[in-house]
């Protein structure tokens, strides 16, 4: 490169911006040698062929360098642009729930190998291998697995593996060229509900703008409001595994309200 301006660093990275020989802008992470940056570049390459992502520029063992994003302000067009290209990454589809490719989300491994369903990937790929890292009190542990035997009751109608993040909180969520890019993906062919309930997870601007664009190009199955908590087990269970116990209750209110569908 040109040059380089340090980011700091996320999850044991080093993060970069750089400019390379040609005067093209480059954001880069780099790292011990690892199977993520791999994983990373083949969920953006995938997604790439139905939504807006960055350009990967080169991706190595210990390096992934993608093109620069130039970030703008949200407003409730682009939020809609967004709905409406988000309904259509997810109907893109998979071939499969799961992907051909190792998963992680920050730095934990992830199961992508399939399922025949939805139900049964997300409980044996998702939720109780993490459950298993969480380090919970046994009286918690024994509530999430209630809810985990819960999950072909209360999933809603089958739908066919949709394309989708894996990881979609606002700050994988990039406001630019009137719309946003998607960045740092778990990719993975899964139920778009999943997608959906992590942008209300930790919130995004003009959420209903995006939600109702996406509604009106691809309608959400019956229910799927008060299916948020079970797409969100998840995430909260990775939150507690990287960050401690500060998410337990958010998980566990989450638990109490599958429980009670």
């Amino acid at each position: 490169m040109r040059s380089t301006e340090s980011l700091g660093s996320s999850h044991g990275w080093r993060r970069v911006r750089g400019v390379l020989d040609d005067g093209r802008e480059v954001f880069a992470k780099t790292g011990a040698a690892s199977e993520v940056f791999a994983s990373e570049a083949a969920g953006l390459r995938w997604l790439g062929e139905a939504i807006a992502v960055p350009e990967v520029v080169e991706v190595g063992p210990d390096r992934l360098v993608l093109s620069w994003v130039r970030e703008e302000a949200p407003g409730a067009a682009a939020a809609e642009r967004f709905g409406r290209a988000l309904a259509g990454m997810h109907r893109a589809g998979a071939g499969g729930f799961g992907a051909p490719w190792p998963g992680f989300i920050a730095e934990l491994p992830m199961d992508n190998s399939p399922a025949p369903d939805w139900p049964s990937f997300y409980a044996s790929r998702r939720v109780l291998p993490f459950l298993r890292q969480a380090r919970l009190p046994a009286s918690d542990v024994a509530l999430v697995e209630r809810a985990v035997e819960r999950f072909a009751a209360v999933a809603g109608p089958a739908e066919p593996p949709a394309r989708i993040h894996g990881d979609l909180w606002s700050g994988n969520v990039l406001w630019s060229g009137g719309s946003a890019v998607l960045v740092d993906p778990a990719a993975h062919g899964g139920h778009r509900e999943t997608d959906l309930a992590m942008l209300a997870l930790f919130g995004l601007p003009y959420l209903d703008r995006v939600l109702g664009a996406y509604h009106e190009e691809f309608p959400l199955a019956e229910g799927w409001r008060a299916r948020v908590p079970l797409h969100q087990l998840h995430p909260l269970l990775v939150h507690v595994v990287l960050f401690g116990g500060s998410y337990r209750e958010g998980l566990m209110d989450a638990v109490r309200r599958v429980l009670a569908l």
